[in-house]
């Protein structure tokens, strides 16, 4: 009889774990209908004992998140001609302190070294919306943006990782006056990540061509006017490339746009 207690608790909890996993991937694939807007927390993150930016360079970063919107609300609107929709909600929250950085990348590649680094992952999320008072279910999507105050010896930097297709994203940058729209497309490209898209540049880090490009069949090709959102560089010439500059800049292809459906499959 004990052991058929256990079976059937183990069974009860198995049947909960399956139901929560399909409605997740329904609420995951749900976003891609664009028939409501999705809505990201874009929180901005601050490690223990790393130098804290600035309190102007952070407004700015949250004033220039609003032009963020309108300019994928603006990229949208040349896919779905007529649609009133604005794509994304963007809700910026923090900062909020912590003692540790993101979980680095798992050793291995197994299963298991997987596993362990998604549940690292999760751990830390949770933690920072705890600090923070983040309810989860509010949000879509979520962009972890650990911020710290650029280096007056070394170059600035800033770099991703993200789930694809699934909820959260996180980029580190060292963040000052010059780097505040870059450190936005970067969120950009990791929201894009969660919603379905796949990088389109190439093992060396090149725009692939014609994906990589939002105008590949432009004449002349090149300077292209923008920097596609999922290849990050703007091509200037052949095997020429810029780090893009401005929101201005920040484009969205028709491969891109299939992805995260905006566009339809072929």
């Amino acid at each position: 009889m004990a052991r058929r207690i256990r079976i059937a608790i183990l069974l009860c909890i198995l049947f909960g774990v399956v139901l929560y996993a399909i409605k997740d991937i329904r609420s995951r694939r749900e976003r891609n209908t664009w028939e409501r807007s999705v809505d990201v927390a874009i929180v901005i993150v601050h490690v223990d004992g790393t130098p804290a930016v600035d309190r102007s360079v952070l407004d700015a970063f949250t004033a220039r998140t609003d032009v963020l919107g309108a300019r994928l609300t603006a990229e949208m609107a040349r896919y779905r001609t007529g649609s009133p929709l604005v794509p994304f909600r963007f809700h910026v929250k923090g900062p909020v302190s912590t003692a540790s950085a993101v979980p680095p990348p798992p050793t291995g590649d197994g299963i298991v070294d997987l596993a362990k680094h998604s549940r690292a992952i999760t751990k830390w999320a949770e933690d920072i919306d705890e600090r923070g008072g983040i309810v989860e279910s509010m949000y879509d999507s979520r962009i972890y943006v650990l911020a710290k105050k650029a280096s007056a010896i070394d170059d600035a930097f800033v770099e991703g990782q993200s789930e694809l297709g699934g909820r959260l994203g996180f980029v580190e940058v060292e963040l000052d006056a010059g780097m505040v729209d870059l450190a936005e497309i970067v969120v950009a490209h990791e929201l894009f990540h969660t919603l379905g898209a796949t990088d389109k540049y190439d093992a060396s880090g090149h725009v692939r061509h014609p994906e990589g490009y939002v105008e590949p069949n432009a004449v002349p090709l090149h300077p292209q006017r923008f920097a596609e959102i999922m290849a990050r560089n703007r091509p200037t010439g052949p095997n020429q490339e810029a780090v893009p500059d401005t929101l201005d800049e920040l484009g969205v292809g028709a491969a891109t746009a299939e992805e995260i459906g905006w566009l339809k499959s072929k």
